[in-house]
């Protein structure tokens, strides 16, 4: 299809990527972002070659890896620290590293910067308040009064999605598992070169961001998803550490200092069994296929769908057959992620068996090798 005038909901990874892959096929498209200052939370992120594969297709692999720090293996320790496994990881596009670790703000960056180059027109502050699909168009009414008319729509607005409360009201709300994460960066250690993977029922990574900078992940049982105070989070967060014996952690700990730094994350998960569409408004990522952080790929189901979704709008000869053949392409690779991520966390907290985090990540690392 042609000439397409399409709206994304959502300015963050899944949204942008989108917009840059969308406008790579010569689509007009308008991206709307909620947050008026398009700030960005978090630390850090890991994504593994399937995603560096997916950043060379969209043409933006050397703005990206500039941004991050590359690396070719994971490592796996028991509480202890001793090592139990080094997993070499595969490389996916010759000549560039297997694995990123990259702050969040770094990837936002690249991102909306290659969004907006490639011809999108970001608008901030903004949110979608009805969407009305007369099955020739979708006609949209914004926040601040105006209106738009486009072909389709892209729910690209994360776990709690407001377009997938929209178009299917009664899709399951998104499952608290009985787990948080908790993130900090830090100076990198000398010796973490690869993601250091901490096996236990306290759940624990290092993962490098650059020459100067890493990130500590601490997952934690919370029975009821309790609240914290954000005065209490650095204090609260080196409690979580008190059973660490791993000497390289235990030396990590006293660094956590200063609470607004500390981001704290209740981990939760959704998956539609279903459609993924309806009309001409369509989801991807978070607001369709939530998953926890265990396998790292929530971020990268997301650009992954950004790449099928354009090139199934560009192939078809109509939006529903476009949409559908999206759907189908992405369902089993992602229902994977979502329940290999939750079988790892439900193992941890001692709702589910426990699983070996070695298998569990070589096993990953052969699924997302396939073709998308």
């Amino acid at each position: 299809m042609q000439s397409l005038s399409i709206l994304v909901i959502g300015g963050g990874i899944g949204g942008l990527t989108s917009a840059i892959a969308l406008c790579r096929e010569g689509y007009a498209v308008d991206v709307i972002e909620k947050d008026p200052t398009w700030s960005v939370y978090g630390v850090g992120i890991i994504q593994q070659g399937n995603v560096i594969r997916a950043m060379k297709d969209l043409g933006i692999l050397d703005d990206y890896i500039g941004a991050g720090f590359g690396f070719d293996h994971v490592d796996v320790f028991i509480p202890t620290g001793q090592q139990v496994a080094h997993i070499p990881t595969p490389k996916l596009v010759e000549g560039y590293p297997s694995n990123v670790g990259i702050g969040r703000k770094a990837l936002h960056k690249v991102l909306g910067d290659r969004a907006k180059a490639a011809g999108a027109d970001i608008r901030l502050g903004l949110t979608a308040v009805r969407l009305d699909d007369n099955g020739e168009g979708v006609d949209v009414t914004f926040s601040d009064g105006t209106t738009g008319r486009y072909d389709l729509v892209i729910g690209a607005d994360g776990l709690y999605s407001t377009t997938r409360a929209e178009i299917f009201p009664d899709a399951p709300s998104p499952a608290f598992t009985g787990q948080s994460v908790w993130r900090y960066n830090l100076p990198r250690s000398p010796d973490v070169t690869g993601l250091c993977a901490y096996e236990g029922p306290i759940g624990i990574g290092l993962v490098p961001l650059s020459d100067a900078i890493m990130y500590i992940y601490v997952t934690t049982p919370e029975p009821g998803n309790p609240w914290y105070p954000r005065d209490t989070l650095a204090t609260a967060m080196r409690a979580k550490l008190d059973r660490a014996i791993s000497p390289a952690i235990v030396s990590l700990k006293d660094q956590i200092t200063v609470d607004d730094a500390v981001v704290y994350k209740p981990l939760e998960w959704v998956f539609l069994e279903g459609d993924w569409h309806k009309g001409r408004v369509v989801l991807l990522g978070d607001a369709v296929h939530a998953t926890t952080p265990h396998l790292g790929q929530g971020a990268g189901m997301a650009i992954e769908d950004s790449i099928v979704l354009a090139e199934e709008l560009a192939r078809a000869d109509t939006i529903e057959s476009a949409f559908s053949a999206y759907r189908d392409r992405r369902y089993e690779r992602c229902r994977y992620i979502v329940e290999a991520s939750r079988a790892i966390c439900e193992g941890q907290i001692g709702t589910g068996p426990l699983v070996e985090n070695a298998k569990a990540t070589q096993d990953m690392f052969r699924v997302v090798a396939q073709p998308i």
